[in-house]
């Protein structure tokens, strides 16, 4: 056979195996749900990110966000196995291994907690102690068997009278002057602004003391026993979305956002992701060098004797089964954020 002919013949076989090969059928993805805490915002935005712009797939995976709410049981559906995900907190975990559920924390994705307190302006409400003068505070019931313990041992004057139930609504608290509410960094002063016209004095707990990690990747021990591969691409997934979500173009996980959650405005989208970098609610810590989703044992011990010291919890728990740091702290996604000038 002459080389042209070779040459053709080479070419028919090659254009034949790939006309078989387009015939196959695509590797089909693994199913994943991630069930969320509250209803979707910017602060769910690296999950929804991924999977509009395709992060997800790349990693082999065909994600759906279970969107959460005041009464949703997305914690209880991930401990019975009905969903794969969740978004938990490190008191859900310790919480767990204190009840015997099998579930464990593989990434956390906020370094610092966005719960707040906030006081009226001009009220003389300078530092944080200074909320122990006020009537009243209105917060819910978990925070008050938790963070209000923790105010209570500054030995400042904060005490049990000053606690009212708070039900979502800033009504009460807009009403009186002389009172402080829990919120959300990144939600309630927002809110609160465009409702009156003036800006709340707002104090981040995390940077008062009161420090954990949030908005976590939590899975059944089993799926990390059994399937650590869909872990980690689950969890390397969802950082690379976060950075894109961060530094990229987030326009199409906004519409997600707003799909999932007619009430959202752009508005609110836009001060979230302001107020998550300003504060370093995301990149701050062990984060800044390893990578978003970092988590280390020191945190977490840190955390669980604040809560012993107070006696939320007892020492004699093991807090080291309610996380892994085997799939974070690798600077997944690093490259994604730029280079500060």
């Amino acid at each position: 056979m002459s080389q042209q002919l070779r040459i053709h013949a080479t070419i028919a076989a090659l254009a034949l195996s790939a006309t078989a090969l387009s015939s196959l059928p695509a590797l089909a993805l693994d199913a994943v749900t991630y069930g969320t805490n509250w209803r979707a915002q910017a602060e769910h935005g690296g999950f929804y990110q991924a999977v509009a712009d395709g992060t997800y797939e790349e990693y082999g995976l065909d994600v759906t966000i279970v969107q959460g709410g005041p009464q949703s049981p997305n914690r209880q559906l991930l401990a019975t196995g009905r969903i794969d995900f969740y978004m938990g907190g490190t008191m859900d975990a310790f919480d767990a291994v204190k009840q015997g559920i099998p579930t464990i924390n593989v990434a956390a994705i906020f370094q610092k907690n966005p719960q707040i307190l906030l006081a009226h302006p001009d009220q003389g409400i300078e530092e944080f102690d200074d909320l122990a003068e006020l009537e009243t505070i209105f917060m819910g019931a978990d925070g008050f068997i938790t963070y209000f313990e923790w105010m209570k041992a500054r030995d400042v004057g904060f005490r049990d009278e000053q606690y009212k139930p708070y039900q979502f609504n800033p009504g009460p608290f807009l009403a009186d002057t002389n009172s402080a509410q829990q919120g959300y960094l990144t939600s309630e002063p927002y809110a609160i602004e465009q409702q009156t016209g003036w800006a709340p004095t707002v104090f981040l707990l995390d940077d008062e003391g009161y420090s954990s990690y949030s908005t976590m990747i939590t899975t059944q021990v089993s799926l990390v026993e059994e399937n650590p591969d869909l872990v980690q691409r689950f969890v390397d997934a969802s950082i690379v979305g976060w950075y894109n979500y961060l530094y990229g173009d987030n326009a199409a996980a906004n519409e997600l956002i707003k799909a999932d959650n007619p009430e959202m405005t752009d508005g609110q989208l836009a001060y979230s992701l302001e107020k998550l970098k300003e504060f370093g609610i995301i990149e701050s810590g062990e984060a800044l060098e390893a990578g978003i989703g970092c988590q280390v044992d020191e945190r977490y011990k840190q955390f669980f004797d604040t809560m012993v010291g107070i006696g939320v919890l007892e020492a004699s728990l093991d807090y080291t089964q309610a996380f892994t740091t085997d799939f974070v702290c690798k600077g997944v996604g690093m490259d994604l954020k730029p280079e500060q000038g």
